[in-house]
C-alpha cells in the first residue's frame, strides 16, 4: 500500500484478512526506549517512525497583534506541555518576567511537573488537576476573581472554553502555537502493511499529504474513540484498536493482531 491512490469514498477499503505484517509506519516521533522494540525482534518487522503533526511557534510579532500582554493577567490555565513552552517563549520574546504571585493551574501532574523547568514551584501558586478542566473546579471556585490566560493553538481548547464559560471567570484563550501538518511527500511511493496513529491529527495530516489516499491491504490501527471516528470518517476501515480490555496498550493491541497476522502456518 503506497500512500496515494484514489479517492476512497468510491472505493472503500477491503475486510480484513489477517494478511503477514513485515512493515509498519508509527506516525510518532521516534522514542528512546518503546515496547515496539521488543515486537520488531520478537516478529521479524521493520518499524519505521514519522511525526504526521509538528508544532509551529506563533511568532512575536504575530502575538503582539492581540493587543494584550502576558504579565495583564494574574492566572495561566497550561493544557499542555506545548503551552507551557510557547507560554514562556513568547514571554522571553517579549522580556517580561511574570510576576511571582502569578497563579498556574495545570489539567494534570505531568504538566504541573513540566511547569518546574520554568517557574520557582510553589504549591501556593500551582493547582493540580487529574486529567480534566472539571477536576480544577474547587480551585477555580476558590480564584474566581483571578483574570485567566489560556494559552492554546490554533485547534483551540473548545472543552476548556466551554467550562470557563459556563463558571463566568475571567478569561481570554491566546493562540501561541499552531499545530500543523507535516510534509510527507517523501513517502508518496512507500509502502506499509500497517499505519499507526494516535489522534485524529494525524488523519488529517495523512489526506493533507495524500487526497487521494486509498486503504487497499494496509492494516490501520488506531488509539482513542476520536481517531477511530477520524478513520471512519474517511470511509476507511480501522482494523487495530486501542485501548480495549484485552489491550490497554497499542503495542498490546499490535501484538494481538500479530498473533493472528503472523502465526506460524
Amino acid at each position: 500500500m503506497a500512500l496515494k491512490g484514489t479517492n476512497t469514498a468510491q472505493q472503500p477499503a477491503q475486510k480484513d484478512s489477517f494478511k503477514k505484517i513485515k512493515t509498519i509506519l508509527v506516525s510518532q516521533p521516534k522514542p528512546e526506549r518503546s515496547p515496539y522494540y521488543d515486537l520488531e525482534k520478537k516478529w521479524g518487522l521493520t518499524i519505521d517512525w514519522r511525526q504526521f503533526i509538528h508544532v509551529e511557534p506563533v511568532t512575536e510579532k504575530q502575538f503582539r497583534k492581540n493587543r494584550v500582554r502576558p504579565d495583564e493577567f494574574s492566572a495561566v490555565i497550561f493544557t499542555s506541555k506545548n503551552a507551557i513552552e510557547h507560554f514562556f517563549r513568547l514571554c522571553q520574546d517579549m522580556r517580561i518576567q511574570m510576576s511571582q504571585d502569578t497563579k498556574y493551574f495545570c489539567l494534570s501532574e505531568a504538566i504541573a511537573n513540566y511547569l518546574q523547568k520554568f517557574i520557582v514551584y510553589r504549591k501556593r501558586k500551582v493547582f493540580v488537576g487529574k486529567r480534566r478542566i472539571d477536576d480544577l473546579n474547587n480551585y477555580f471556585t476558590k480564584h474566581s476573581k483571578e483574570k485567566f490566560i489560556l494559552p492554546c493553538s490554533n485547534l483551540g481548547a473548545k472543552d476548556v472554553v466551554s467550562y470557563l464559560k459556563k463558571k463566568d471567570l475571567d478569561f481570554q484563550d491566546l493562540m501561541m502555537y499552531r499545530t500543523v501538518a507535516s510534509d510527507l511527500s517523501d513517502l508518496e511511493n512507500v509502502t506499509y502493511d500497517v499505519l499507526i496513529f494516535f489522534s485524529p491529527l494525524g488523519i488529517d495530516s495523512l489526506f493533507e499529504n495524500f487526497p487521494g489516499y486509498e486503504q487497499k491491504d494496509t492494516r490501520i490501527a488506531v488509539f482513542g474513540n476520536s481517531t477511530a471516528k477520524a478513520v471512519d470518517d474517511r470511509n476507511l476501515i480501522v482494523n487495530i484498536k486501542a485501548p480495549a480490555p484485552e489491550s490497554p496498550s497499542m503495542s498490546m493491541a499490535l501484538e494481538n493482531y500479530l498473533q493472528k497476522s503472523n502465526k506460524k502456518k
